[in-house]
């Protein structure tokens, strides 16, 4: 029995547009390995969810056929082709490797004063500047922390009163307990 031609639009239910998603996306990735084992194609696809999660199939090593979409690109026109796609890819060269490396050592030191360490080269202005910083830091992380702590009594009084409720409730429905005296 063949199905009927279903309308491309923005599916309006949440749910079932998140069970479509999962579906087309596992039925698309099938395609995807079976078209690369079948015919020895290089397939690279990369999928993001509308939550943003990350979903990706290559044949081969994705950075070699990404790098080798790059090269592509910029060797051929791509106007001749009903989509095009550009990537935002920046690949670093060897001449950007000193530079990185400095930030990463720079980043590496500041990380270890943040921690207390590697100190003594320090001016009494740098100190009081790292501690100021330290000082910032710490508040926020003591106002986020009173935050949880609030949150956590609320929740706590709200079952303390579900629980007082649920007691009332149950007491009147109870018949009265009698007592005889001899």
């Amino acid at each position: 029995m063949a199905r009927g031609k279903l309308k491309i639009k923005k599916i309006d239910n949440p749910t079932a547009r998140k069970v479509t998603f999962c579906k087309r996306k596992n039925g698309v990735l099938k395609k995807a390995n079976e078209l690369a084992v079948l015919c020895d194609a290089q397939v690279a696809i990369i999928i993001f969810s509308p939550t943003g999660k990350l979903y990706h199939f290559s044949s081969s090593s994705m950075e070699e056929i990404l790098e080798r979409y790059d090269r592509y690109c910029s060797s051929t026109s791509l106007d001749n082709y009903p989509f095009k796609i550009s990537i935002g890819r920046k690949l670093v060269g060897n001449d950007k490797i000193p530079i990185l490396s400095k930030e990463a050592a720079e980043i590496s030191r500041q990380l270890s004063r943040l921690r207390g360490e590697d100190l003594q080269g320090l001016t009494i202005n740098e100190l009081q500047l790292l501690e100021n910083s330290l000082c910032n830091r710490l508040n926020k992380v003591m106002e986020k922390k009173t935050e949880k702590i609030m949150e956590e009594i609320d929740r706590f009084r709200e079952k303390a009163m579900d629980s007082e409720r649920v007691a009332i409730t149950s007491s009147k429905h109870e018949p009265p307990a009698f007592s005889v005296f001899l």
